[in-house]
């Protein structure tokens, strides 16, 4: 039994729609740039009139909001959110389906040990997740060639993009863990939403007080969109966290799922 195949079947379906999801939400966005950059100066002005703490919160950069890179950066916070609790669904249910339906029993008994049935899943979820982002990034990256209008640093732009797959991976492996540690979860969608929007408030509320050690306790601060337009880079220190958050939660999910009872059905 290719349980890497099955698995990848089995998000199918969930893979399609989050990919047409967030594919459909940046050519949203993307498309409203030209009307945005033609009146950036009106529009800026209205937002001049949002409280400093609403803009920070919200992720408006004024000063670079005229130019694609500033405006999808803008746009990306949102994507991310939409990205995170795509990854943290899959991760919560990796382990949580066989429990729901009943089936964990029966996987157990073939010829497979456990660290290989979790690693076939995980592999499979994985996969799920860079589908979407190739889907995506595609995407963005034509919607961002046919609206533009000065030119920018494709190289930024992608490297922007891509930070949708590290904080999904992050949230992958929380969902993880989670499903690991909790397997009578009753609803995937609410621990999922319920993880997601606590880290994505945090994440305001960093945004807010500008205290970069608050940066740490959620993902969503991990790649700052406005340090990579500006060096082209990313802040070390962050993507050490970043997997060092992914390790130790995999590393943790394998021993708990190794030891752990099944109850049969």
């Amino acid at each position: 039994m290719n349980i890497y195949v099955h698995e990848l079947k089995a998000y199918r379906k969930s893979t399609i729609i989050w990919t047409f999801s967030l594919s459909a939400i940046v050519v949203v966005f993307m498309s409203m740039f030209p009307a945005i950059s033609k009146d950036i100066e009106q529009f800026t002005k209205m937002l001049e009139g949002f409280p400093e703490a609403v803009r920070q919160a919200l992720g408006l950069e004024l000063v670079s909001l005229g130019s694609i890179l500033g405006f999808y950066s803008y746009a990306f916070l949102y994507l991310t959110l939409c990205g995170a609790i795509q990854a943290m669904n899959v991760g919560t249910s990796i382990v949580l389906k066989e429990v729901r339906e009943k089936t964990a029993d029966f996987l157990l008994t073939k010829p497979v040990t456990r660290t290989r049935i979790l690693t076939a899943k995980i592999l499979a979820a994985t996969t799920s997740l860079v589908i979407t982002n190739a889907v995506y990034i595609a995407v963005a990256s034509i919607m961002a060639s046919l609206v533009h209008t000065e030119a920018y640093d494709i190289t930024v732009f992608l490297m922007i993009s891509i930070t949708l797959l590290f904080i999904q991976l992050i949230f992958l492996a929380l969902g993880i863990i989670t499903s690991v540690v909790f397997p009578k979860i009753k609803s995937v969608l609410t621990v999922s939403l319920g993880t997601v929007f606590a880290f994505f408030i945090i994440s305001m509320l960093t945004s807010i007080s500008g205290d970069d050690a608050k940066r740490y306790l959620s993902p969503f601060q991990y790649y700052d969109r406005p340090y990579i337009i500006v060096h082209s880079r990313y802040e070390p220190i962050f993507i050490i966290v970043g997997i060092g958050i992914i390790v130790m939660a995999l590393a943790a999910s394998y021993v708990v799922y190794v030891r752990r009872d099944i109850h049969a059905v």
